[in-house]
């Protein structure tokens, strides 16, 4: 008796395993004012000179990062106007946008591989953005570090 009760744990022990792996591909995410932040919809364009675009989506926020070549590469911002971050949400108090331009804010945008087989981009990003909307609501300036993008497909 004590056998067939050790098979039958064992067997159900065997049947309990399961393994549930999520991955998180293509991934854009990052920590915005102290809070983790993660894009539910994320795209990247390469535009005709060779510029980079990517645009990340929640139900009422965007992020889009801009970088004047998709090479990997370390993009200063706040610098010029090629290379900007900016943050644009949408509630009930209208839009509140965060940018960065020539001498308006600082951070980096890194490219750490644009694979032209499968057409995807990487790197990471980080950024203080300033608040150039009319809507002293929503603060003076944006804070977004430790972000990462993560195999984004790249349309021409």
């Amino acid at each position: 008796m004590k056998k067939y009760f050790l098979y039958s744990i064992l067997l159900l022990s065997v049947l309990a395993c399961e393994e549930n792996v999520k991955f998180n591909n293509p991934s854009f995410q990052g920590v915005k004012e102290n809070v983790f932040w993660r894009a539910v919809t994320t795209t990247a364009t390469v535009g005709s000179g060779g510029a980079l675009t990517i645009n990340a989506y929640t139900r009422d926020e965007q992020i889009i990062l801009k970088t004047s070549t998709t090479a990997a590469n370390t993009f200063n911002l706040g610098v010029n106007n090629n290379n900007t971050a900016t943050y644009i949400l949408t509630d009930s108090n209208g839009n509140s946008t965060f940018a960065t331009s020539t001498g308006k804010g600082d951070g980096q945008i890194t490219i750490t591989e644009y694979d032209t087989a499968n057409k995807t981009i990487s790197g990471t990003f980080r950024f203080n953005a300033i608040n150039t909307s009319s809507n002293p609501v929503a603060g003076t300036t944006l804070n977004f570090q430790q972000g990462v993008f993560y195999k984004v497909p790249v349309t021409p």
